[in-house]
């Protein structure tokens, strides 16, 4: 006999909601929680599927529960011990598929805590609400950020928001995510003029007249990062120059590089700095910026203490609040001034072949959510 958690995040493993796809996930569960008493707003964004979801009063303040029903792809069939859509548990009780950590097993984990939190305190105060999309894994254009904008556009209220990102290193709970730090990429474009290998006279490398300002780039201290975050960091994802051919000078090089950076430095002034430094060394250059999300923080407060206190209460573990990692959906909802946290399984093998968790987890994390709803709520 399998939990209610482990049964609900089961049929949603086996629903293959590969990004933007969402499989009918979403439907299952807003067909749930309707029942639960959540009045339900669908948003279909383009091509993507979400889901807007609220139980309870309209002042009071406002806890909810975001993630995601798209998964990566599964990489070749062939390597996975168990098919990634059986959603099998194994003799050794760890819980297989596509998913299982990142995130379905989080959001069973949620919907369960939820139906039962308004089942007990039907008057609870404030609301209670699930902002789920299937646009995380992809370009991230038409979920999670679309549906803030609208939220925003109505001046929707949400005080509160845990994201069911697995954030856990080695046990549940053991670390929560507090924050992120931005990611601000680009593709630099450094032009010389091709020529013949023989004659570098006639020609200008544009690999030469890089190197020098690469090593500045890469040698840079571009911040001292903070009490939350680690200093910024630079790194270089791709190098590309050349026609082919071994007696060609190309006529370009193409670099692209990201920016991962705290609260101590912004965007503007790492653009400059990085112009500074091509300018000092006479490039003829050009840039495309992207920039995926600002950094965002949330400090010591209501729901940290919350969250904390509920994990320490579950598993008699003190948690530890980190900033690390890549980026998450968590820096969409941020911008509304919401404290965010994150907290799901235990991280080790998302995105990878054979993803799995200890199925037991997902029991654990659904008292450490249902005990949250609690002391911020009830």
């Amino acid at each position: 006999m399998l939990s209610p958690t482990l049964e609900l995040a089961c049929e949603l493993i086996r629903r293959p909601s590969v990004t933007p796809l969402d499989a009918d996930c979403q439907k299952l569960m807003m067909q749930r929680l309707g029942q639960a008493g959540f009045a339900l707003e669908p948003m279909r964004i383009e091509d993507v599927d979400n889901f807007w979801a609220t139980h309870g009063h309209g002042d009071g303040p406002v806890l909810c529960f975001a993630g995601h029903t798209d998964v990566v792809p599964t990489g070749p069939l062939q390597a996975w011990q168990i098919a990634p859509f059986e959603a099998l548990i194994d003799a050794q009780g760890m819980l297989h598929g596509r998913g299982a950590a990142d995130m379905k097993g989080s959001l069973a984990a949620m919907l369960v805590a939820a139906e039962r939190f308004v089942g007990d305190y039907p008057n609870h105060r404030g609301s209670v609400a699930f902002l789920i999309t299937s646009d995380e894994e992809g370009p991230a254009h038409h979920g999670t950020k679309a549906v803030v904008e609208r939220l925003a556009a109505r001046n929707e209220r949400l005080d509160w928001c845990i994201v069911g990102e697995p954030s856990s290193t080695s046990l549940v709970g053991d670390v929560v995510k507090n924050g992120r730090r931005g990611s601000l990429g680009a593709t630099l474009t450094v032009r010389g003029v091709q020529g013949h290998v023989a004659y570098p006279h006639l020609a200008k490398n544009p690999i030469h007249l890089f190197a020098a300002a690469l090593a500045q780039l890469a040698a840079e201290h571009w911040d001292d990062g903070n009490a939350f975050f680690p200093p910024t960091s630079f790194q270089v994802s791709n190098l590309n120059a050349g026609t082919g051919a071994t007696n060609v000078i190309p006529g370009e090089l193409v670099a692209v590089f990201n920016f991962r950076f705290s609260t101590e430095s912004t965007v503007e002034g790492l653009q400059q700095r990085v112009a500074a430094i091509l300018d000092q060394h006479g490039l003829d250059w050009h840039i495309d910026w992207a920039l995926s999300g600002l950094p965002f923080l949330t400090e010591p407060g209501a729901l940290l203490d919350a969250v904390a206190a509920s994990i320490v209460q579950v598993t008699g573990r003190h948690t530890q609040a980190s900033t690390s990692g890549g980026t998450s959906d968590g820096r969409f909802i941020a911008t509304l001034g919401t404290q965010v946290v994150e907290l799901g399984p235990v991280n080790a093998t998302i995105h990878q072949v054979n993803e799995r968790i200890l199925a037991s987890d997902l029991d654990v994390l659904t008292e450490i959510y249902y005990q949250t709803l609690v002391k911020l709520l009830a």
